[in-house]
C-alpha cells in the first residue's frame, strides 16, 4: 500500500494517507527507540495531530498505529517523569491529558491497530478509539497502581464502559497484564487477527467505514458517545438530535437516490 502523503507533527507522530484510501488517515506513533513511551513532546504532537485531523473534512476514519515492531505503546515516559519536580509534573499534566482527549474527541470513527505491548497510557490511547483490532502478540493492561499512580488518560472511565465495573476494577487493582486471547474474551479488544496483521486489518476496516456517508459517520459517532451513561429516554433525545442533523443533508439525499438507482453513492459530505 503506497503512501500518497505524509505530514509529521514534531519528532514522534506522523499522519499518512494511502493510495486508494483518500478518506482514511493513519495516525502513526513513531518513537520506536522508546517503544512509543509518551513523553511531553510526544503528547504535544499527538494533540496537535488530532486537532489537524478533526478540522479536516476530508477525513472519514482514522487508524491509530505504531511504527515499533514489538509494541503499540508502553505508556508514559517514566524516565522523563522520574526527572520531574512536583511543580513540573503539575505543569505537564494538561499536555498529557490533551493527547488522550485529542484521540477520544476525534469526530470520526477511530480504529486502533494493536500489537505487542499496549500498557498504561498506551492502552488508554487504544481505549480512546472506537474499535480495537489486536494481533495475537498483543499484551494489554493498566498497571499504574504498581508504580504508585492511577490510570490518568481515561482508563478508569473508559475501561468500565467497555467491560463493566467489576472486571475493570479487577484489572486496575491487580495491575495485571492480559494477553491477546483473554483480552478478546474479556472485551478489552474487539477483533483478534493473526500476528503481524493488525495494521493491515485495521486499515481495511477504516476503508470500509470511510465508504459511508461522512455526515452520517460523524453524527453516528456523536450520538454513540454523547448517549453513553444517559438513561434511555435522554439517550433517545441525543439520537433524535443527531438524526435531525443529517435528515436534510445532501448526503441523505444522495444516499437514498443511490440506493434506489442501484449505484454507488457519491457523497457530497454536507
Amino acid at each position: 500500500m503506497g503512501v500518497t502523503s505524509e505530514q509529521r507533527f514534531g519528532e514522534f507522530v506522523v499522519v499518512r494517507r494511502h493510495e486508494g484510501q483518500d478518506h482514511v488517515a493513519e495516525l502513526v506513533l513513531d518513537r520506536p527507540e522508546a517503544m512509543n513511551a509518551v513523553s511531553t513532546a510526544m503528547a504535544r504532537s499527538i494533540a496537535e495531530a488530532c486537532t489537524a485531523l478533526a478540522a479536516d473534512q476530508g477525513v472519514r476514519a482514522t487508524v491509530l498505529t505504531s511504527s515499533h515492531e514489538r509494541a503499540f505503546c508502553v505508556g508514559a515516559d517514566l524516565k522523563e517523569r522520574n526527572s520531574f519536580t512536583d511543580a513540573e509534573l503539575v505543569r505537564q499534566r494538561p499536555t498529557a491529558r490533551a493527547a488522550y482527549t485529542g484521540v477520544l474527541e476525534l469526530p470520526v470513527p477511530v480504529v486502533a491497530a494493536v500489537h505487542g505491548f499496549a500498557l498504561g497510557g498506551g492502552f488508554e490511547l487504544a481505549l480512546a478509539c472506537d474499535v480495537i483490532v489486536a494481533d495475537r502478540t498483543a499484551v494489554v493492561g493498566l498497571p499504574e497502581v504498581s508504580v504508585g499512580v492511577i490510570p490518568g488518560g481515561g482508563g478508569t472511565q473508559l475501561l468500565p464502559r467497555r467491560i463493566g465495573a467489576a472486571r475493570a476494577a479487577e484489572l486496575v487493582f491487580t495491575a495485571r497484564r492480559v494477553e491477546a486471547a483473554e483480552a478478546r474474551e474479556l472485551g478489552l479488544v474487539d477483533e483478534l487477527v493473526e500476528a503481524g496483521r493488525d495494521r493491515e486489518e485495521a486499515l481495511a476496516l477504516g476503508a470500509r467505514i470511510a465508504a459511508n456517508s461522512p455526515v452520517g459517520l460523524r453524527a453516528a459517532k456523536r450520538a454513540l458517545r454523547l448517549g453513553q451513561g444517559l438513561d434511555l429516554r435522554a439517550g433517545l433525545e441525543v439520537e433524535d438530535a443527531a438524526w435531525r442533523s443529517v435528515a436534510f443533508s445532501g448526503d441523505r439525499a444522495e444516499g437514498v437516490a443511490a440506493f434506489n438507482e442501484k449505484r454507488k453513492p457519491s457523497w457530497p459530505g454536507e
